[in-house]
């Protein structure tokens, strides 16, 4: 079924989330969340089970996909960095080869450069750090996560946040209105502009890219009496011993009622609902203007997980499973047929796969690997040569490193490393480091973390 990409461009729609855990989808197999959109895109679709963000953390993870290259390469390795000005990202790529490059909604970038290779912005988080401006950035010395801003507010802690989950309109749900509409607006203009019609000869890569479901944890009064009494809280969930895996721990029946993480996990669930309805709304807009998806690629993807309680943690910035992995699927059923790849992927490695499906070059520098090898190989039947890895960084010290089913931790020299094999333990409970049979694994981990400039 794999024909030759060569020849016209296809147009790409590219659809984010912020912080949907990779199995809170029906397509994921979640009995619970009605997903109806993504379910249906996802059944016609690659769908990648094992992709992992490059950072579990909004800014490095959306800088690093966009760059195709890990945190340290590209300089973004903490909350408050950001691109230097005229970086290349793969919509300055794609914008080289010829493609209208539009985005509405969430970029999250904080330097002075708020394009970064698109050539049209429509709605979203146009906002310069004070600091980029001023000239008081200090590199090594950036805003801390502990204290992560949204706009000129400062969030809650966990326990407040969870405490006031529940029935309600938060900044989140205003956001993604204003970036839908300007989506659909855009789409009506683009294609079917009564006044000033003409014929579209440039192919078009279109992010429309969403806060949800992102925390304050506020959804609709009917989504949340649906979820409330369906969904599965996790509760007296056993903590690592680990010094920054226990880090930001809230406890049910002691920092928080159990009754508020029910409400929490029903307001999240919601939540994707509603991203959900959103994306519904942007390919039905399409369909109004005579566009056939099928003729598009479709991509769909989130930033990061969300612990949701898991481990007794909640949002983000672990290397468990439920915070680093990500929901990742490529629909473009005219060339390659819905298949499930286990293999290890990154979201880094969405750069050149967006090159190679559009025939652009793939430039020099890049971590990313295009995945169109791995699409294809449900057709071809035969094998991919492919390092059956998967890289993460957090805040400048913190290293995962994913290899088949062993994930390896690396925290700096003040910490115990961590191995989990997932194979053997899916919920990531025992720490297998000191057990002689992954001995030879483990030094492999370490020669591979000094390659990545971290090591003993």
């Amino acid at each position: 079924m794999v024909t030759n990409l060569k020849g016209k461009k296809p147009n790409i729609l590219f659809l984010m989330s912020d912080e949907h855990r990779a199995d809170i989808a029906g397509f994921a197999g979640n009995k619970i969340v009605r997903t109806p959109v993504l379910d249906k895109l996802a059944a016609e679709a690659v769908l990648f089970q094992n992709a992992y963000t490059p950072s579990p953390i909004c800014i490095p993870a959306r800088q690093c996909m966009m760059a195709g290259q890990f945190p340290r390469h590209c300089g973004v390795e903490r909350y408050g960095q950001d691109l230097t000005p005229g970086y290349m990202t793969f919509a300055r790529r794609l914008a080289q080869y010829g493609y209208q490059t539009v985005v509405s909604g969430k970029l999250h970038h904080m330097g002075v450069d708020q394009m970064q290779g698109w050539t049209r912005r429509i709605s979203g988080d146009m906002h310069v750090d004070e600091r980029f401006v001023t000239g008081r950035l200090d590199q090594e010395q950036q805003v801390q996560e502990k204290q992560p801003k949204r706009g000129n507010l400062q969030k809650w802690s966990e326990a407040k946040e969870i405490a006031r989950a529940g029935v309600g309109r938060g900044p989140c749900i205003s956001h993604d209105e204003y970036a839908v509409a300007g989506a659909k607006q855009f789409i009506e203009d683009y294609f079917n502009s009564p006044y000033y019609d003409r014929e579209k000869t440039n192919p078009l890569l279109l992010k429309v890219s969403l806060l949800q479901p992102h925390y304050p944890y506020l959804t609709s009064e009917e989504k949340f009496n649906y979820y409330l009494n369906r969904v599965e809280p996790y509760m007296d969930e056993q903590v690592s011993n680990h010094p920054f895996l226990q880090q930001r721990q809230v406890q049910p029946g002691v920092d928080i009622t159990k009754r508020e993480v029910r409400r929490a996990t029903a307001a999240y669930y919601g939540m994707i609902e509603t991203i959900d309805d959103f994306y519904g709304q942007i390919i039905t807009a399409l369909a109004q203007v005579g566009q056939n998806i099928d003729d598009w690629i479709i991509i769909y993807t989130s930033d990061h997980g969300e612990m949701l309680g898991q481990h007794g943690i909640w949002e983000k910035q672990k290397f468990y499973e439920a915070s680093v992995r990500v929901p990742l699927f490529i629909r473009y059923p005219k060339h390659f047929k819905a298949s499930k790849v286990d293999e290890n992927v990154n979201l880094c490695d969405l750069f050149a796969t967006l090159c190679d499906l559009s025939d652009s070059v793939v430039p020099e520098g890049l971590d990313s690997r295009s995945l169109v090898p791995l699409m294809a190989k449900a057709d071809e039947k035969s094998a991919v040569d492919w390092t059956n890895e998967s890289i993460s960084q957090f805040g400048g010290t913190n290293l995962m490193i994913k290899y088949d089913h062993l994930k390896y931790q690396y925290y700096g020299e003040q910490m115990p490393e961590v191995l989990f094999d997932l194979a053997v333990d899916s919920g990531e409970r025992n720490n297998v480091i000191d057990e002689p049979k992954y001995s030879a694994a483990l030094q492999q981990f370490r020669n591979r973390a000094k390659e990545l400039q971290f090591g003993l």
